[in-house]
């Protein structure tokens, strides 16, 4: 059965999931990083996380009006912005934010590292769920802490609560730092696990910082669940850093919230943010953010549905061509994470093969924890269909 065949098509996405989201858009020559930093000039980049797709017409509008404007000076962030994130997230996530409790920033890594450097001290340690996103492990090393790992179980990717809770009690770990949703492994965290993880940090005094900037990408069959939204217990334990950057590809307009409700945590935050200075945002970020959380909701249902049908086309092909790859169960975003050690090689040692041999880039699993991802990589498959089946293809003629 095709996957897409059902799908309601909306005019004023033009032809809807096949016009939108598998046409062909020359990156190269542009500045972007995905492309540009690519070696050759038929390599495919399925690396960092940046989708290919063009974004939302009313978030292209936005941005073209305000560029109209001759003036791109210093930009006050108004009534309009605090409602679209206010709103967005009530009536998506049924998640009630006070405008006092958010503080905008240029992105969600700038955030993580205001939120560690606010409530740690040097040589304090930072708990993460291990593989994780590469910049959680630099992040807490620039702050002078020390990262701490609780391995996730294989298969699923569960959590082992025995260690979680034994380095929770570690005098010396004072923060939990969460991805939610997980990168690299695509688990969605269930309201349940949050709340056992908060219950285990309050226990012994750990405060939650919790990256949700991929919330938006949740595959079918599963739901996104805020950490702040499970409980008030929760709510008065975090630090909520969240964008639409990803989920509607505006990665280079820099902008992002960091939601917090405990007062004194707020103003520690807030002075992070100055110290740092990342305190300005551009004049493109706000009205982006407004035309994304108002207008673009219908273009975000349907690249999920575009996103699973890759994810569903890849599985069918390794099934048929790549037996050696084991892909892992994707609940959101749109990175696969892939155990290729059936292929006999280490992860950096395939992942070059792969460049070098195939074309094809993808991330090694070590970027993402030296131990837990080794014999992994990570392939970011938001990109129009074809050409995710042309790099496979050429992958499936290497022989390992």
């Amino acid at each position: 059965m095709n996957r897409t065949e059902n799908v309601t098509k909306h005019p004023s996405l033009g032809e809807g999931l096949g016009g939108l989201f598998d046409e062909l858009i020359e990156r190269r020559g542009t500045g972007c990083v995905k492309w540009d930093e690519s070696p050759s000039p038929v390599t495919i980049p399925l690396w960092v996380a940046d989708m290919d797709f063009q974004v939302a017409p009313a978030i292209q509008e936005a941005v073209r009006k305000r560029a109209e404007h001759p003036v791109f000076g210093y930009t006050h962030v108004g009534d309009d912005y605090y409602d679209a994130v206010i709103s967005w997230f009530q009536r998506r996530h049924q998640w009630t934010i006070r405008r006092e409790e958010i503080l905008y920033t240029t992105g969600v890594v700038p955030a993580m590292s205001a939120a560690i450097k606010a409530l740690t001290m040097p040589g304090e340690r930072v708990l993460i769920l291990s593989p994780d996103y590469n910049c959680f492990f630099s992040s807490i090393r620039n702050n002078g802490c020390e990262v701490l790992e609780n391995c996730l179980v294989h298969s699923r990717y569960e959590v082992d609560w025995s260690d979680f809770e034994a380095k929770c009690a570690d005098e010396k770990t004072t923060v939990f730092l969460l991805c939610n949703p997980h990168n690299p492994t695509g688990r969605v965290w269930t309201k349940e696990e949050l709340a056992r993880m908060n219950d285990i940090c309050l226990k012994h005094g750990v405060k939650v910082v919790s990256d949700e900037i991929h919330c938006e990408l949740v595959m079918p069959g599963h739901t996104f669940q805020p950490f702040a939204a499970v409980s008030e217990a929760c709510r008065q334990n975090c630090v909520t850093l969240n964008s639409p950057s990803k989920s509607f590809n505006i990665a280079g307009l820099q902008i992002a919230n960091i939601i917090c409700a405990q007062p004194a945590w707020h103003r520690r935050i807030d002075r992070a943010i100055n110290i740092n200075e990342v305190c300005d945002v551009n004049p493109f970020g706000p009205v982006a953010l407004i035309a994304a959380y108002n207008e673009s909701e219908q273009w975000l249902d349907e690249l999920n549905q575009y996103l699973w049908g890759n994810y569903t086309a890849l599985c069918d092909f390794v099934a048929k061509h790549l037996p050696q790859w084991t892909v892992c169960p994707l609940e959101g975003t749109y990175l696969v994470w892939v155990d290729v050690t059936q292929t006999g090689m280490i992860a950096q040692q395939y992942a070059d093969l792969l460049m070098e041999k195939a074309g094809v880039w993808v991330n090694p699993g070590t970027m993402y924890g030296p131990q837990s991802g080794e014999g992994y990589i990570r392939i970011n498959i938001a990109c129009p269909r074809s050409r995710l089946m042309e790099a496979l293809g050429r992958i499936a003629k290497l022989k390992n």
